[in-house]
């Protein structure tokens, strides 16, 4: 392996002009600091003083946090099921923010003691989370497939169950169901949308653009998505909306404008934990166990930890031969009390009818609720 006197070489400077680029000093030029690091990376060298000890296991997701989400929850909450066996401590990092200039994302992570991440992924941050698996620095990508490349990731299967509950709404005799996804693009959403329009096509029923809805996945969102259906000069008779708040969210709208949930409108949501037994009546879900989510993948995480430093190399600094793993566990469809037989007339619409004449257009929205419904595009 490379030392701190062969980059120096390499890059033109003197040993200590290396050290203070190591150690992160102000006192170097950009463009000395991007010449030694881009040498420092190509040698391969991690070094040693000023860096901390690597104990801490991060969790780690570029851009926008999610972690107010029942998702988020219920993984850290699985993480944290191994963290007291395994003497790791947890860190929650924002890899955009976090990363110095001209330094590469395994070296970020080393200089913040950690030595594995578990990546959070939607279609938006793929490209981050693509470089630093290729790196080949210890990483598991949770929610997410990652085809390509030589990344490890844990997905949970939810396409399958979401067709079996478009299929169980439709042997109940509903032909105008609608779906209300994540306003954000990522696979799992992808996968629901899709299990939909397999369902759909079995059974001969043309899909609906008008049905097919984006919303914040937030009650807020729930709520948006009511009020849109309202709209249409003919209402679905069953919903799928596959976040857990937004589910949450029409249920209490409905609740609002007197609509009577499965007699005027069936419901099936998506759970990631057992928001679905907290609602009257409990309701039909998609439901993922995510905090098995989050066990599994630490797991799969400290296998790779444990295999970069068997290998010799435990600083986590590029492996082209590193081990891959990949794994899905599979949710599945509850049947509960928030769906039943097709209505014989158009009973959302009549349920919402006196609440639209008396003002629901221009009710109160709460900051966080998009207020012109073209943002809810299909």
């Amino acid at each position: 392996m490379s030392n701190v006197r062969q980059i120096a070489q390499q890059s033109g400077v003197s040993i200590t002009t290396v050290s203070r680029v190591l150690n992160n000093h102000p006192r170097v030029s950009p463009e000395v600091r991007q010449r030694v690091l881009a040498a420092t990376n190509a040698a391969g060298y991690a070094p040693n003083v000023g860096r901390k000890t690597a104990c801490n296991i991060a969790y780690a997701f570029e851009g926008e946090t999610t972690l107010d989400s029942p998702f988020d929850a219920a993984i850290l909450a699985g993480i944290a099921r191994g963290l007291d066996e395994s003497g790791f401590d947890l860190m929650v990092l924002n890899v955009s923010r976090a990363r110095l200039p001209y330094e590469t994302y395994s070296q970020m992570f080393q200089r913040k003691g950690i030595c594995g991440a578990l990546l959070r992924s939607a279609n938006p941050s793929r490209p981050v989370v693509e470089t630093i698996t290729a790196e080949g620095f210890p990483a598991v990508v949770i929610g997410d497939r990652l085809e390509g490349g030589r990344a490890s990731f844990l997905d949970c299967d939810s396409r399958g169950p979401s067709r079996e509950a478009i299929e169980h709404l439709i042997n109940l005799g509903h032909r105008r169901i609608a779906i209300a996804m994540h306003v954000v693009d990522d696979y799992d959403h992808t996968e629901r949308l899709a299990g939909y329009l397999e369902a759909l096509s079995r059974h001969g029923i043309a899909a609906d653009d008008n049905l097919i809805l984006r919303a914040p996945a937030s009650r807020a969102g729930g709520v948006q998505v009511v009020r849109r259906l309202l709209n249409l000069t003919d209402c679905p008779t069953a919903i799928y909306l596959t976040d857990p708040f937004a589910a949450v969210g029409a249920m209490n709208e409905c609740r609002r404008i007197g609509a009577r949930v499965p007699e005027d409108l069936s419901i099936i949501g998506f759970d990631d934990g057992d928001i679905r037994f907290g609602i009257h009546p409990e309701m039909t879900c998609v439901c993922q166990d995510a905090a098995a989510l989050g066990a599994e993948a630490f797991s799969m995480l400290c296998g790779l930890i444990q295999n970069a430093a068997l290998s010799g190399n435990p600083t986590g600094l590029p492996l082209p031969s590193h081990p891959v793993v990949r794994k899905s566990l599979r949710a599945w469809l509850e049947i509960h009390g928030t769906t039943g037989p097709v209505p014989t007339v158009p009973a959302l619409a009549a349920a919402g009818s006196k609440r639209l004449s008396v003002g629901l257009a221009s009710s109160v929205v709460r900051p966080s609720t998009p207020s012109n419904p073209s943002e809810l595009s299909t």
